[in-house]
């Protein structure tokens, strides 16, 4: 463990936007937890626990300490009608959906190509293609920075959400997310209610379903090393049937979701596009030409820019449909976690 003071984190974020830490420290085994908790240098300053980066925007410096986690490895056992996997946060999540389908263990290969680590699947409560992680999540681990405990806490207590949990609210400032248990059936069972899944109908295997999702994401979704993104910028809204009943009417061809009782999901990407935003760009942030959902910086953009962008998207989609789109993005400020709302005031 060697801490870094003034670190710089444009490695550690897909979005490539320029911004330091005052401290950095890569975690890189659970023994490594009782220094870092207790370091007097930190233990005032605000954290944040970064994983691949992927779903964070650095709208300037962060004045605190960054935890990078890369706690590895992957632990199976057989409990007769499913498998066990426990696999620690630093794990890369699509490598370990490919290890899943290559030990002949199907299950996650909708929510292939998700960026970010295994310890991020959770807090999201990550999803694609109509499965979320909460399908398959049997416990997440922790360490409590409070008293360096360790506490599992079961997936009935992780309170998941669409694109939310626990870990977004009480637990963000107070659980380190150490790995994650996920209870995958023995007797696979497809999700093939969305997008081109659907025609694969009986001949769904897990392996053409991993292919199809993979081409799917690959031919939609801009490469984070090519185009600096943190992918699905917004969140697809939940709103009242009725409005979306509304909606429908006056544009038929509108996609619609279920959503629980009275309610109903949009897709933010298709509300976008028909505001006519792909390409749409403030300084070198755009959103993206072929995947309205995606904003991107062409290169040398500053948060600013994307946080513009962001605001005129929420702007003009609330002034065309009276749906109020928000961010799936984390954005850091220089103490925590601030919303579009809060900076573009």
């Amino acid at each position: 463990m060697t801490p870094l003071p003034h670190a710089e984190l444009l490695d550690y974020n897909t979005f490539s936007l320029p911004a330091a830490a005052q401290w950095l420290v890569t975690l890189e085994s659970l023994t490594e937890f009782a220094a870092v908790r207790s370091d007097p240098r930190w233990n005032t300053l605000p954290r944040l626990v970064l994983g691949g980066g992927s779903n964070v925007l650095f709208t300037c410096d962060f004045a605190g300490l960054v935890l990078v986690n890369r706690l590895k490895g992957i632990r199976v056992e057989d409990e007769g009608d499913h498998w066990l996997l426990h696999a620690a946060a630093g794990e890369n999540w699509h490598e370990l959906v490919c290890y899943c389908l290559q030990q002949g263990m199907p299950g996650l290969e909708n929510l292939a190509l998700i960026p970010g680590c295994v310890g991020a699947a959770p807090v999201q409560n990550i999803g694609a293609y109509g499965v979320e992680l909460a399908r398959f999540c049997a416990y997440v681990d922790t360490l409590r920075w409070g008293d360096g405990a360790a506490e599992r806490i079961s997936a009935d207590d992780c309170r998941f959400g669409y694109r939310d949990s626990i870990f977004k609210h009480e637990y963000q400032e107070s659980h380190l997310i150490v790995a994650v248990g996920l209870r995958l059936p023995k007797q696979w069972q497809p999700v093939l209610s969305y997008g081109p899944l659907a025609a694969l109908g009986d001949r769904a295997t897990p392996q053409a379903v991993f292919d199809i999702v993979c081409d799917t994401r690959k031919a939609k979704l801009p490469d984070p090393a090519v185009l600096g993104n943190a992918g699905s910028f917004f969140k697809n809204p939940v709103v009242a049937k009725a409005l979306a009943d509304r909606l429908k009417a006056d544009y038929p061809s509108m996609p619609l979701y279920p959503a629980g009782e009275g309610q109903a999901k949009l897709a933010a990407g298709w509300l976008i596009d028909q505001c006519g935003l792909k390409g749409y760009a403030i300084g070198q942030a755009a959103v993206h030409q072929e995947q309205a959902l995606v904003l991107v910086n062409r290169g040398g953009a500053r948060a600013a820019d994307l946080l513009a962008l962001a605001a005129h998207v929420r702007d003009t989609v609330a002034a065309r449909f009276g749906v109020t789109l928000e961010h799936e993005v984390r954005f850091m400020g220089a103490q925590g976690e601030v919303f579009l709302h809060e900076v573009m005031a």
